[in-house]
């Protein structure tokens, strides 16, 4: 049984690593923008201390990986810990850009009322709609993801070690090794690797998509008009979506 639903699972987190790449991530000053809000975030719902809040730790990790300077780390949590500083609330966008093609938009705000003016423009002027809670969402998997160095580990015997902790793919790419869960066994998945002294070098969620939607490329320059609006909003923490160009098909 077990085998089973590994297998089914097999191969969709990496096509969609593959795909996607963290695109985000690309620009040095839009990843610190992210984590700066990722820290208030955690140091918000568990305190300052690392040691004793696993999503603190999770993202200093993430800053560490993008090369974020550790005084700019302190500076963060710092700040994040004044009482009188207020929290980010995350909202979760659901609609279709043109062609029917699924989107999600995660977003992390301080203002509710002008991100969802913002990501209600952005569908609008790009001949998009934005759906319902509910729309869409039945279309992702919502699944954790772990990068850890290659060292000299075994990745089938590794995988095998994790299965009990709910780690359903572990491939590797030129990043490291890539481990994929369900979203709710983050906790599991982090205390595993850590008790086997595995160092982890980033961690995170996506949302997958059950399938994807076959576009031809002038679809899919239409559908990217939207995606680069919300990938250039502040306050968009990331975005998935249900398409994949013809070109990439083989």
């Amino acid at each position: 049984m077990l085998n089973h639903l590994l297998n089914k699972n097999m191969g969709r987190a990496f096509e969609f690593r593959k795909a996607r790449k963290m695109k985000r991530w690309s620009a040095m000053s839009k990843a610190f923008t992210r984590i700066g809000k990722d820290i208030v975030i955690a140091v918000k719902e568990g305190g300052p201390d690392p040691d004793s809040n696993s999503k603190l730790r999770a993202v200093i990790q993430n800053a560490k990986s993008v090369n974020m300077p550790k005084d700019n780390i302190d500076r963060a949590i710092k700040r994040a810990s004044d009482k009188s500083l207020g929290n980010y609330k995350e909202i979760l966008f659901e609609g279709y850009a043109p062609y029917g093609v699924a989107i999600l938009v995660e977003t992390a705000t301080d203002n509710n009322t002008r991100t969802v003016a913002n990501i209600r423009s952005y569908f609008n002027k790009c001949n998009g709609n934005l759906g319902t809670s509910g729309s869409v969402i039945f279309m992702f998997d919502h699944s954790c993801n772990f990068r850890i160095e290659k060292q000299n580990i075994d990745i089938e015997n590794l995988e095998f070690d994790l299965i009990d902790f709910g780690v359903e793919e572990v491939f590797e790419d030129e990043d490291g090794i890539l481990i994929y869960g369900p979203f709710d066994s983050f906790g599991e998945i982090q205390k595993a690797l850590e008790s086997k002294e595995i160092q982890i070098i980033s961690s995170g969620f996506d949302r997958i998509p059950n399938n994807l939607k076959n576009v031809n490329e002038e679809e899919r320059l239409e559908i990217e008009k939207l995606l680069e609006k919300i990938e250039n909003d502040d306050d968009a923490v990331s975005y998935t979506h249900l398409t994949l160009p013809t070109s990439d098909l083989v």
